[in-house]
């Protein structure tokens, strides 16, 4: 199993600013241990990030916001982006759709994706079903992942894993798996 850590929309607008997703912040500690040990296994780490231009339909939908090249545009400051990650900027929910995240994965000969960050229910799962649609095997870290609310949480992840066969897996299970603790 080759895997790839990605990390959806850890960025200032979702966890500290006006589209701020309520349990954002609690997440940022299990993202930084699977990020600790992604790095240290030298697996890829890619942070997928909204980055709207004029005419985006998203912004139609939730307003201004993430607008690329701003603040809130930008990985959150929690996580010290090192120069070997990668930073992909997406300009729709998915982290695939007109990005170079697929070159990425094929490049690296990545067969699993590990799946953190925010909103579970929109991001997270438009990220999982195409690569669902591309062949990928998917982890979603469901303790480092977050949304709205609870139930869409909930229902995002019983979602992905019946739809796309997606295994959901806490943080302390996804660090087992990778340490190779049985």
């Amino acid at each position: 199993m080759k895997t790839a850590l990605i990390v959806i929309d850890m960025i200032i607008e979702f966890v500290y600013g006006s589209l701020a997703i309520k349990d954002a912040e609690k997440i940022i500690p299990k993202i930084k241990e699977l990020l600790k040990i992604a790095r240290d296994k030298g697996m890829p780490v890619i942070f997928t990030n909204d980055a709207h231009e004029v005419g985006d339909p998203e912004l139609e939908v939730w307003g201004p916001h993430a607008v690329k090249g701003s603040d809130s545009a930008k990985v959150i400051p929690d996580f010290e982006v090192e120069e070997s990650d990668y930073i992909v900027e997406k300009r729709t929910y998915s982290g695939f759709f007109n990005t170079d995240l697929e070159g990425i994965l094929r490049l690296s000969e990545v067969d699993t994706v590990i799946l953190t960050g925010v909103a579970t229910s929109i991001c997270v799962q438009h990220t999982a079903a195409d690569a669902f649609y591309r062949g990928w095997k998917i982890i979603v870290v469901s303790d480092a992942t977050a949304d709205i609310d609870e139930e869409k949480h909930k229902n995002a992840l019983e979602t992905m894993k019946k739809l796309y066969g997606a295994k959901i897996m806490t943080t302390e299970e996804v660090k087992n798996l990778l340490l190779g603790i049985s």
